[in-house]
C-alpha cells in the first residue's frame, strides 16, 4: 500500500481569500489549451488573429465551467441543489461533470463557429487534442481533494484517503483517469492529428477513446453516493453517459472517412 500524500486542498490563503488547488487545475488546463491552440493556429486558419483565438478559448472555457457545473447538478445530485440552490456556486468543493462540460463546449462551438464562419466540426476537430490537458489537470485536482476514489483493493499501489469514512485501502482511480483521459488520450489525439484527417475524424477519435477510457475506469471507481449503481451492481451514471460517446465516436469516424476529403494537418 502507498501512503496518500497529505496535500492541503488550499494552495494559498490570504486572509479570508483562499485559492484552492482544484481551481488552479482549471487555470492550468485552460492555459495549456490556449498555448497548444496558439501553436496550431496557423495550420488551422492563417487568417485568425491571436485575439480571435483568445475569444474562442474564453467562450469554450465558459462552456466547460458552466456546463460542467450544471451537468453535475442535473445528472448526479439534482435533489440536493433544489433543496439548497446556493450550493451550485460552491465549485471549490468539486462537483463538476465532464459530460455537462462537453455539452457546454459543443454549444459554445456552435455559437462561436457561426460568428466566425467555421463549421461545428471544424472547431471541434481543432479543439479536441487540447481537451485532455484540462481533463488530466482536473483529475489531479480530484486527487488533491481526496474525492472520487476507487473501490477497496489489495493492489500494492492502493491508498487510504482521508475523506473515506471506512478508511479502506482503495484504487487511486483519479490517477488512473489522469493517465488515461489525460496522458493517453492526449498522445492518441496528438499523433492522430499530425496527418491530414477528414473533418469529424478527430472529434470522433476523442469521443470514442474518452468514452472507452471512462467506461473502463468506472469499474473500479466508487459511484457517487447519492446515486450508487444504476443496474446489475456495476452500471454507473458515468458509464451510461459514455455509451452515446462511444457509439457517436465510431459513427463520426465512419462518416468522416466515407464522406469527407482530408483536411489540412494541424500538428504542432
Amino acid at each position: 500500500m502507498l501512503p496518500y500524500p497529505q496535500i492541503d486542498p488550499v494552495a494559498l490563503a490570504i486572509g479570508p481569500l483562499k485559492i484552492h488547488w482544484y481551481g488552479l487545475m482549471y487555470l492550468i488546463g485552460i492555459g495549456g489549451a490556449w498555448w497548444l491552440a496558439s501553436r496550431r493556429l496557423n495550420r488551422f486558419d492563417p487568417t485568425w488573429s491571436k485575439e480571435r483565438l483568445s475569444d474562442m478559448v474564453f467562450w469554450m472555457s465558459m462552456g466547460v465551467i458552466v456546463g460542467g457545473r450544471l451537468g453535475y447538478v442535473l445528472f448526479y445530485d439534482l435533489s440536493a441543489y433544489i433543496a439548497n440552490p446556493l450550493l451550485i456556486f460552491e465549485v471549490w468543493k468539486g462537483g463538476m461533470s465532464f459530460h455537462g462540460g462537453f455539452i457546454g463546449v459543443m454549444l459554445a462551438a456552435l455559437w462561436f463557429g457561426k460568428k466566425n464562419n467555421k463549421s461545428f466540426f471544424q472547431l471541434m476537430d481543432f479543439v479536441a487534442p487540447m481537451v485532455p490537458i484540462g481533463l488530466g489537470a482536473g483529475r489531479i485536482g480530484n486527487f488533491i481533494n481526496a474525492e472520487l476514489w476507487g473501490k477497496a483493493t489489495d493492489v500494492p499501489w492502493a491508498m487510504v484517503f482521508p475523506t473515506d469514512p471506512a478508511q479502506l485501502a482503495r484504487h487511486p482511480s483519479q490517477l488512473y483517469q489522469f493517465a488515461l483521459e489525460g496522458v493517453a488520450l492526449f498522445a492518441i489525439l496528438w499523433l492522430f492529428s499530425r496527418k491530414p484527417r477528414p473533418t469529424m475524424a478527430v472529434s470522433g477519435m476523442f469521443a470514442l477513446f474518452y468514452g472507452l477510457f471512462r467506461f473502463i475506469v468506472e469499474f473500479v471507481r466508487v459511484p457517487d453516493a447519492q446515486l450508487g449503481y444504476l443496474a446489475w451492481n456495476w452500471l454507473t451514471m458515468g458509464q451510461v453517459l459514455c455509451v452515446p460517446m462511444i457509439v457517436g465516436g465510431l459513427f463520426l469516424i465512419w462518416l468522416a472517412y466515407r464522406r469527407a476529403p482530408a483536411a489540412p494537418a494541424a500538428a504542432v
